[in-house]
């Protein structure tokens, strides 16, 4: 029995210090949750709310929340809003799956420890490669925007238009994209072609 738990212990131990283990616990976990036990999301553009606090394990040496973090909860808090909203689901029915491709950050104020926000996600729009979202960190402490994200999220082995369609069961034209999302956008095209001349590859391959 004490072989048993030291060997449990162990495997605990080696788990957390060579995985990252609370995300890879988080995810299914909070996916989990959004099927389970929240009620699905019909409009495919309304925003969803996932609250967080900070904790002692997000700060970086200045005592605030590392810059990484914000991408790890907005990563969690996709995971719940693609599966509320049906996205993952249809996924799986057409047998695709998605990527993040391109990602950028703007911080504008330090969340502290022990402060609670909100990660606020919505789905932009789309086009005929990827999903566009975007994820707001809000503190609840005063409601100031504290970081805006943004995502491009590709779909491999079908097209967004196609589970939209599924989704909804009918086609639907995607929306008009921000004017700053847009340029954004235009930013990762170039950079694309910029890398595949610099790598010797032909401008007809396409980046995943």
């Amino acid at each position: 029995m004490l072989g048993l738990l030291v060997a449990s212990l162990v495997l605990a131990l080696a788990f957390f210090a060579l995985l990252d283990g609370w995300y890879l616990v988080r995810v299914p976990c909070v996916v989990l949750r959004a099927r389970l036990l929240q009620p699905r999301v019909r409009d495919l553009l309304a925003e969803q709310r996932y609250v967080g606090r900070v904790l002692p394990s997000d700060l970086d040496l200045l005592l605030h929340m590392n810059n990484a973090r914000y991408l790890r909860e907005a990563d969690v808090a996709r995971a719940a809003h693609l599966t509320r909203c049906g996205v993952l689901g249809a996924l799986r029915d057409l047998g695709a799956h998605t990527v993040l491709a391109a990602s950028c950050a703007r911080y504008r104020r330090s969340l502290r420890l022990f402060e609670r926000f909100e990660v606020r996600t919505r789905l932009l729009g789309w086009d005929d490669r990827a999903f566009y979202l975007e994820a707001r960190f809000v503190s609840l402490r005063d409601g100031f925007l504290c970081a805006l994200l943004r995502f491009r999220q590709h779909v491999l082995g079908n097209s967004p238009d196609r589970i939209v369609q599924h989704l909804c069961k009918r086609r639907v034209e995607p929306p008009e994209l921000p004017e700053d999302l847009k340029h954004w956008i235009a930013y990762n095209e170039t950079s694309s072609q910029l890398l595949r001349a610099e790598s010797g590859l032909s401008d007809t391959r396409k980046d995943q």
